[in-house]
């Protein structure tokens, strides 16, 4: 007796050999991708995109190589200042948290909280 099997994706009957899962390539795509979104994120992809985030954000607002933006600007976008690369500490002893190539460091200026957005440079080394 034959059992009959349906593509995981689509529940159209299959043909074929006995341990076919899906119809076609697209429907195994869409299944494949339909899983990895009903699973949770992992704890690597979300330091990823938070970190791949925070460099857009700070590449935007950084054009000449050093600027004042306020934090909540960035915060509405989504920068998140945890997240973060490696830091560097200047003669002053003033700690700026990089990402990657971009650094940022909070300072209150009239009152209101902002951000120093640097781009690195070779004496930081």
């Amino acid at each position: 007796m034959r059992i009959q099997h349906e593509c995981l994706y689509c529940s159209k009957r299959l043909h074929g050999r006995t341990d076919k899962k899906y119809c076609d390539l697209h429907c195994k795509s869409a299944y494949q991708y339909q899983r990895s979104k009903e699973s949770p994120e992992r704890f690597y992809n979300k330091v990823d995109n938070q970190l791949k985030l925070n460099r857009k954000i700070l590449k935007g607002y950084n054009k000449g190589g050093k600027v004042t933006v306020r934090s909540e600007v960035l915060l509405k976008l989504g920068f998140d200042p945890k997240f973060f690369t490696h830091y560097w500490k200047n003669k002053k002893g003033d700690v700026y948290l990089f990402v990657y190539e971009f650094g940022f460091f909070k300072i209150k200026e009239q009152g209101k909280e902002k951000y120093l957005l640097v781009k690195w440079q070779d004496y930081m080394v």
